[in-house]
């Protein structure tokens, strides 16, 4: 059969959108994998299922280019939201969009009646290290961690998946196709780890790599932003108003005191859309 799909991205984080309110979808792990493939397949960091919900305007469903089932994606629910508002699966703004990671409202900005940019409230950080999960009860803020061999300073949050935060001198001579997977497999983190490695700027500017697990290094990371925004936050490097630099373009990101909830903002883009046999 013939599989409708759109290509989409969120600064350069791409991923495959189904629409499954008209089209099934059977073993979503096996055709992450094989739609991912940027040399045989459609390429993509992922596929992202847009399916019905009897509590939202619509579920998503995200899956790792490895076919890993993943709880949360900040990028790809920015275009989840354009989604929806765009194809007319709902015209409601703002929208409230159901993840593994619980229920997201997502306000939208609108340019000639299509979204351009979104703002999602991605609600608390969790801190509590067997919440994260961490293989130790307690916070990890600022603690060491041993990384084949060698001690870095981080602090693990989860916004709905695992992050590692580590904050370096500068992100650009950084090996992550080497140093990436070490972290994903510590033994600290029991379900793997996503890990972001930040510069900082000044007091609202901070650079990001990051290396995501299941997928590798990617361009973007939306919660990946998120979590380093805590993290300097909590150890006094910035304010509670960030704009952070990654390789595929910038998220502000706010850590709001009145209600303790984090709200990131960036773009959405719809690629093309086309049909894939499966």
């Amino acid at each position: 059969m013939k599989l409708p799909f759109t290509k989409m991205h969120g600064i350069s984080n791409d991923y495959v959108y189904v629409n499954t309110f008209s089209t099934a979808v059977t073993d979503p792990p096996s055709l992450a994998r094989r739609l991912s493939e940027r040399r045989t397949g459609i390429g993509g960091d992922g596929l992202i299922l847009i399916c019905p919900s009897p509590t939202a305007h619509a579920r998503m469903e995200m899956y790792n280019a490895d076919g890993s089932r993943g709880a949360m994606c900040g990028n790809g629910i920015r275009c989840v939201g354009k989604y929806v508002y765009d194809h007319d699966l709902a015209r409601d703004n703002p929208l409230k969009i159901d993840t593994d990671s619980g229920l997201k409202v997502l306000f939208l900005e609108l340019e000639d009646s299509s979204v351009a940019r979104v703002t999602v409230d991605m609600g608390e950080p969790i801190l509590d290290g067997r919440q994260i999960p961490l293989a130790k009860p307690g916070q990890m803020i600022d603690q060491p961690l041993t990384v084949d061999g060698v001690s870095y300073q981080v602090t693990c949050v989860s916004m709905g998946n695992p992050h590692c935060v580590t904050f370096v001198e500068d992100v650009e001579p950084l090996a992550l196709e080497t140093l990436g997977p070490k972290f994903e497999h510590h033994p600290l983190f029991p379900d793997r780890v996503n890990t972001e490695f930040i510069q900082v700027v000044s007091p609202t500017e901070l650079n990001m790599r990051v290396w995501e697990r299941g997928s590798g290094e990617t361009w973007a990371c939306g919660t990946g932003a998120c979590a380093a925004a805590v993290a300097a936050m909590l150890t006094d490097r910035t304010e509670r108003q960030v704009s952070v630099h990654l390789r595929g373009g910038d998220l502000d990101i706010e850590w709001r005191a009145a209600d303790g909830h984090v709200y990131m903002t960036g773009a959405a883009e719809e690629v093309f859309e086309g049909t894939v046999e499966v």
